[in-house]
């Protein structure tokens, strides 16, 4: 399943590359792709557990990024 979420307050493309690496190394996600300048996140997972995959993805961006939130 791809869906592409819109990001608030992502502050910098160093840390929209620290989220990609971050979230593609989550089990179950096939590709991920973060846009800086268009604060967009293009997420591939799993199908049948994609909502665990999404909690996973939001805890992990907000390590990298605490001010950033992903509206789902």
């Amino acid at each position: 399943m791809k869906k592409t979420f819109k990001l608030e307050d992502l502050d910098c493309a160093n840390c929209a590359a620290k989220m990609e690496r971050a979230v593609a190394k989550i089990d179950g996600v096939n590709e991920v792709s973060v846009n800086f300048l268009a604060q967009r996140m293009t997420l591939d997972a799993d199908e049948g557990n994609f909502d665990e995959i999404m909690q996973k993805v939001v805890k992990v961006c907000r390590k990298v990024e605490p001010d950033c939130t992903i509206l789902l």
